[in-house]
């Protein structure tokens, strides 16, 4: 469908909210409006939209609404599991299956409490067809051993072109963990649909390592997309004091976390042997200073043809959105938008009317919709 067409559909089913409460920023290959969707949403965190436009939207506290294009909330949908909502955990990432237009599957992750703390889950259920219940959950991953605190739960979900999953994992806080592919410590973990192992794993077979394992030697993995022209599983990563990362993370690949990277602890003393090891990655790109990335998505719409091909990234710490041109796997160049929006930006996604959809992480939380300016 055409990009004309599709935004003619949306609006006649009610997709496209009223441009309210909007500015104008000029960025270095658009001028844009920054139009609030919505507000009122507690930490949301993951953003999937559902065939007819309208949003599926989750807060970190443990709640899942639909969102409609003029903003009201739904009240929150039931049968989401318990949740552990300390520090960064809660209920974080969702997405759909590709198929849910027939079956109306929902796969989201979040902070599982059990013995000794919690760690990251993915659960897959059905959202009922009044959109008010999840039905038939199941969880299809859990992430052991749990651990105390509230650091690093990682959490994005991803189906790639072979209709298999991946689930990002943080290391909990628990940097030295992070080389250990016996447990599940800052890794890539990839599935079946149904939680099965692929038998093409690259670690299957392997003694003492868990088959689930698609890449380890991870931070925080955050952010998560596939490549519009390869394929390929890209990342971005939390590092500590500097040494925020995006990776191309590779099967059976390991990428360094503690014991290569540029960052340091917060207290500035230096972590790991330096930037290099043999048989570890490289990133495609890293900062210095961080930035925090947060969620990530590449752009192939029309409504901003200069950005076509780019990625974008919400930046927590340094509240705004970054766009990286590329060239293949090189990063080119890189821009710094929406610095006057003044939130921390947990998430960004193409919408299926071309323009770009931020989700706000704060207590009194904003989705906001990226338009060209006419």
């Amino acid at each position: 469908m055409k990009a004309s067409a599709a935004i003619a559909l949306l609006a006649a089913i009610g997709a496209i909210a009223p441009s309210a409460h909007a500015e104008t920023v000029r960025t270095e290959k658009h001028e844009i409006r920054v139009v609030t969707v919505a507000r009122g949403l507690e930490h949301p965190w993951g953003l999937a939209f559902l065939p007819d436009g309208r949003m599926l939207v989750t807060e970190r506290p443990g709640r899942m609404r639909i969102v409609a294009a003029n903003g009201q909330l739904s009240p929150p949908i039931a049968g989401v599991p318990e949740v552990y909502p300390r520090g960064q955990g809660g209920l974080l990432d969702v997405t759909l299956h590709p198929g849910f237009a027939r079956n109306r599957l929902v796969y989201f992750c979040y902070a599982e409490p059990g013995p000794g703390g919690a760690g990251t889950a993915m659960a897959l259920a059905r959202l009922s067809d009044d959109g008010t219940r999840l039905e038939n959950l199941k969880v299809i991953f859990s992430q052991q051993p749990k651990a105390g605190g509230g650091l690093h739960f990682g959490c994005r979900i991803v189906f790639a072109r072979d209709g298999r999953v991946f689930l990002t994992l943080g290391e909990r806080g628990q940097m030295d963990l992070a080389q250990d592919v016996s447990i599940h410590r800052g890794q890539v973990i990839r599935l079946e649909a149904d939680g099965r192992v692929p038998a093409d794993n690259p670690l299957v077979g392997r003694n003492g390592a868990r088959p689930e394992i698609w890449s380890y030697g991870h931070r925080n993995v955050q952010g998560a997309a596939l490549h519009p022209q390869t394929g390929k599983l890209w990342t971005v990563e939390h590092g500590p004091a500097g040494g925020d990362e995006v990776n191309i993370p590779l099967a059976g690949r390991n990428y360094g976390w503690p014991v290569i990277g540029i960052g340091r602890h917060y207290h500035g003393a230096p972590i790991g042997i330096g930037t290099h090891k043999a048989g570890m990655e490289q990133p495609v790109y890293n900062w210095n200073p961080a930035i925090a990335p947060a969620g990530m998505d590449f752009y192939t719409g029309d409504q901003f043809p200069g950005w076509r091909g780019n990625m974008l990234i919400a930046v927590l710490r340094q509240q705004m959105l970054v766009r990286l041109e590329l060239a293949g796997e090189k990063v080119v160049r890189e821009e710094r938008m929406l610095r006057d929006v003044g939130d921390r930006l947990r998430h960004v996604r193409q919408g299926p009317d071309g323009y770009v959809y931020i989700l706000t992480d704060e207590s009194n939380g904003r989705i906001l919709r990226l338009e060209p300016a006419r």
